[in-house]
């Protein structure tokens, strides 16, 4: 049994707080790393389809002998395939390259502004939603203003916004935003990029005082701030180091520490012009 602890969406949806990423990982290196992650309790797997390894992602979910109700799977469409129509077909398209008949969480991965088309899209994925294909939909870096419109001129309010966020990079305005529609926060590169991030002073010392490493404690905060969390990693020490995080907890001091990291500053692209 997993030991990772679900969070409700706004349709009563329960889906795993903690969860694995394979972004940048090949389809050939999905099979492997999913297995581990599966292994090692991990129930929650992210992946898209510009990853370009779905294939990999779902033979490892159907190898695993988890029954697949007990696998919280997510994909997300790319920006090419906007539009009604077209987002209906890469749906399609990610369900085959899966081996599975629904999803458990359908994202929109960007909301290319200046195409102008994402509240049309969101319309395909109400579709999606309502036939059952889908047991939630959601969004990705989408800007407070742009999950404004979805939520004025559509009827289904997001159940997720996946967002870049780390303790350099708090999103504070965007956090506030998804509690006012009731969204949740799903963080990407939540360890931030490269070791940057796992060398301050500040998070090595909080490591230090409860016998964590670095990462630990950065999946730590993310836990105890309500945000769903997905490291990634294909080494499998370090795929079960990141779900090891359960048996402590960050107190106020250690907590005040990670809110004076933050910057302010996108380590990825900025969502009001990208695509």
């Amino acid at each position: 049994m997993s030991k990772v602890p679900s969070l409700t969406l706004n349709n009563g949806v329960a889906m795993p707080q903690l969860g694995f990423g394979v972004w940048q990982v090949s389809d050939d290196e999905a099979v492997r790393a999913v297995a581990t992650a599966l292994e090692a309790g991990y129930r929650s797997i992210d992946t898209a389809a510009v990853y370009e390894n779905e294939t990999g992602t779902g033979r490892a979910v159907a190898a695993s002998g988890i029954p697949r109700e007990e696998i919280f799977l997510t994909t997300k469409l790319w920006n090419s395939d906007h539009g009604y129509d077209r987002a209906l077909r890469a749906f399609d398209a990610s369900l085959d390259r899966l081996g599975t008949d629904y999803v458990d969480l359908y994202l929109m991965h960007w909301p290319v502004p200046r195409r102008d088309t994402y509240v049309d899209t969101w319309r395909a994925f109400e579709k999606i939603l309502s036939d059952g294909r889908a047991r939630a939909v959601g969004v990705s870096n989408f800007l407070p203003e742009h999950l404004d419109r979805l939520v004025e001129e559509t009827s289904v309010v997001p159940a997720v916004n996946q967002i870049e966020l780390h303790p350099q990079f708090q999103q504070a305005e965007s956090r506030a935003a998804h509690r006012r529609h009731g969204v949740v926060t799903e963080a990407w590169s939540p360890l931030g990029q490269g070791k940057g991030l796992l060398t301050v002073p500040a998070v090595a010392a909080v490591a230090r005082k409860h016998g964590r490493t670095p990462a630990q404690v950065v999946l730590r905060w993310h836990l105890q701030n309500g945000n769903v969390v997905i490291p990634k990693s294909v080494t499998p020490s370090r795929i079960r180091e990141n779900i090891d995080v359960f048996g402590f907890e960050l107190d106020s001091d250690d907590l005040a520490a990670f809110a004076a990291l933050d910057e302010g500053r996108r380590l990825g692209p900025d969502p009001s012009d990208f695509g």
